[in-house]
Parts: structure tokens; sequence; C-alpha cells
């Protein structure tokens, strides 16, 4: 069943529980906090269910990360010390369990990312909406336009001029990253009614734009390759191996989308270096340009450099290292291929800034987590107000840890409404 028929309503109706949002963190905890509840209304904006889960790693659903907790907390830059309750409470191994139980098989790939056997995201959003339905959640469709609140105790919440009523709400909207699916920052707007505080929200693992561009190598993808993101203390801020894309504006991929999560404004600019030659030292690597530079001593220095770069690539690391294309390899100096090994071994770009938020995996920023209880995920501002997944100013690098992220504050949320 990859759709569920959203009922509509024009009349309000009591329930115990009312879950905004209808993504991984608001199934999750409204179908746990069912075995505990009676009457748990999930309101979801959209025609669907899942809508974002179902495009999660590229159409595959990356459902977490097989690790221990304390891992999981490694891969958390934001938020790691809030998360350790839930994390610990509710593993990667229990979301494996979890999946498995409800019929997905799993298989483990490199990085220790879990996917559907399937390589189908839909059969996880699928699978989770099955599960909801048979423990009774009542599924409406509706844009929740504000909370009922009275003396400092939720009361429900107003969606589409409806009023809904009940003693919790869990706020499961996302944040504003793939807008499309529904994540418009709504949430956001409930919980400042609420009286919470929201951060800024910028993207987190999101591309990166750098100055001038990189249109001549716009499609060429790199592997083993080592990333350093310099800030302006000219400490490295992250550093990673590994994959990446050059996009006509700048970079993209794995390590990237990761180095992403650190860049904050107030501590720019900051400086992105690539090592594409990790394997060699600069011994090595200078050995090997003296024997390849003998080989073809009598063509150019394009060619000469041609065996270790794609040639994409061998017009940038000359130019940068002062050489003319053309120049013959017998004319090459030893200062010239020095530099030429500086280049492969500390390429710089100048980072101007990241992508939209819009075309972000995550959203980095949201409501303070020095307002939410970290063990219940409750709010410490409004009586029965509870919060789950990426609202929350908590993200994660890339590899299933954000929706690990989700089911975990979604168990907590859950747990936690089910038994009052």
């Amino acid at each position: 069943m990859s759709t569920v028929s959203m009922k509509r309503s024009k009349m309000g109706s009591e329930y115990g529980l009312i879950v905004v949002g209808g993504g991984a963190a608001g199934m999750f905890s409204a179908g746990t906090a069912a075995s505990g509840l009676d009457r748990v209304l999930l309101l979801e904006r959209n025609g669907e269910l899942g809508k974002k889960l179902r495009i999660t790693g590229k159409g595959r659903c990356n459902v977490c990360n097989d690790c221990l907790p304390e891992d999981v907390l490694k891969n958390v830059p934001t938020g790691s010390k809030f998360l350790y309750s839930s994390i610990t409470r509710f593993p990667p191994e229990r979301t494996k369990a979890f999946f498995e139980e409800l019929g997905v098989p799993l298989k483990t790939e490199r990085g220790n990312r879990v996917f559907p056997v399937s390589d189908k995201a839909v059969d996880v959003r699928n699978a989770l909406q099955q599960w909801v339905l048979g423990r009774g959640v009542e599924i409406r469709q509706g844009r929740a336009d504000r909370l009922l609140v009275k003396d400092g105790c939720i009361k429900g919440v107003k969606a589409g001029g409806i009023s809904y009523y009940a003693p919790r709400v869990i706020l499961a909207t996302g944040g504003l990253s793939y807008p499309g699916t529904g994540s418009t920052g709504d949430g956001y707007e409930l919980a400042s009614q609420a009286g919470h505080t929201v951060s800024p929200c910028t993207g987190s693992l999101v591309p990166l734009e750098l100055e001038g561009g990189c249109r001549a190598m716009a499609g060429l993808s790199l592997r083993n390759t080592g990333v350093t993101l310099w800030g302006r203390k000219k400490k490295p801020v992250y550093q990673d191996f590994g994959e990446l894309v050059f996009m006509n504006y700048g970079v993209s991929g794995p390590t990237v989308l990761s180095a992403s999560c650190h860049i904050r404004e107030a501590d720019g600019p900051y400086v992105l270096e690539l090592d594409l030659k990790p394997a060699l030292d600069e011994g090595k690597l200078d050995a090997r340009l003296i024997r390849d530079f003998a080989e073809k001593k009598n063509e150019t220095v394009f060619e000469g450099i041609r065996g270790l770069l794609p040639a994409q690539m061998v017009p940038l690391i000359l130019d940068r290292a002062g050489i003319p294309t053309g120049t013959p390899v017998h004319d090459v100096t030893r200062q010239q291929r020095r530099e030429i090994m500086t280049q492969l071994k500390h390429l710089r770009f100048t980072v101007i800034g990241k992508r939209p938020v819009e075309e972000a995996i995550i959203t980095h920023g949201g409501v303070s987590l020095r307002e939410i209880d970290p063990s219940t995920m409750a709010s410490k501002l409004v009586q029965g107000l509870y919060f789950a997944g990426e609202i929350m100013d908590c993200d994660a690098y890339t590899g299933g840890f954000n929706l690990q992220i989700a089911w975990s504050t979604g168990y907590a949320a859950g747990t936690s409404c089910g038994n009052p």
C-alpha cells in the first residue's frame, strides 16, 4: 500500500495525543504512543505520509548506521550531549530489529550504512505506515497553524479552521530542507507561539559554493580524496576521506556534505583543501613525478602529469603551479615540480557559502535544546508539548545518523506520551 486515505474533518474532536507531522519521527512517535494511549491523531499536511522518507538515500533509504550508540553520537556535531539519553535507549540495534520485525529485510553496506534489501525507500515508508495504522492511529490531512495553549498547558491544535483537542501534542514537522515534501518550517512558528526559542536555520549536509566556481570540472567525481575544512583560526575544522563531485558552483558529495555541518558564518571565512593523492606522502609523490617526467621528457607537462589526474583537473593544477600547459617536460624546473606536488597535496579553494537550505538534506538550527527535556522530549515551557526529529536544533553527518535521531527522539516522545 503506497498511500493511505487521508481523512478530512469538518468538526473538532478530542484525543489523547496529537502528533503534528507524518514523517519518520512523526509516524514513529505516534505508533509508539498508541501502544499505551487511546485516540492518537496524526496530522499531516500532505496527501501521503512519509513523503520525504520516500526519497531519502536517493530513493533507497539509509535507515540507520550499524554502530554502537557512542559511535552515533560521535557523528552528531550539533546536539550530541542532548541526544545521549534517547540514542542509548533506542540505538541502531533496536532500529534494525524493529524494521526486520515489520518485514523489511535489511543489509549493511560500506561505512556501516543500513538499507532495505530491496533498495526501495518506499518499502520502509509503507511498512511504517501500516504499523501506525495497525496500532489504531487516526490519520487526517491538515496543516496545523496554531497551538491551543492555556495557563501554560497544551490544549490542542488548530488546523485549517478546525480545532483538535488533546492534553498532549508532539511537534514532528521537520525543518526547512526539501520544502517540496512539506518541510517548510511550519513547526518553528508553532514552537514560537508556545514561547520557544528558534535559532536561525541554515542548510546542513548541503553542497558548498567556491570562489570562481568549478565550471571546467563540473560533473567530475573523485574517490579516495582527502578533505580538510579550515576556519578563520587556521585550524582544521573538519577532516575526512572519500568521495566528492565538482559542480558549476563548487563541490558536493559525501565528504563535502559532512564538512558543511561545521560551517558557521561567524567563524568564516573557510578554505576547503583537497589532498588528491592521500596514499602518497610528499617523498613518494615526488619520486612518482620524477619517474613520469623521465618517461615523457619529450612531451608537454600536461601529458607529464596526466597519469596522476583526470584530464579535466590538469589545467587547474598547472595554472595554480604557474606552469603553461604546453611547457615541455624537460624544461620543468625542480621548483616547478615541487609546486605541482604542492597543488596535488594541498589544492585549496575559498568557500563563499553553502547552497540554499532548500537544497540541503537536513536543517541546522531549530528549537533550542535548552528548552527541551532530553529524556522525554517534553517542553520545559509548556506542559504537554513534546518534540521529535529535525524540528530540534540537532543534526548529524551522512550515513543514516539523522534518521536514527528521528527514530530515537520519536521513541522518547512517544513513550513519554504513551505512559501518562
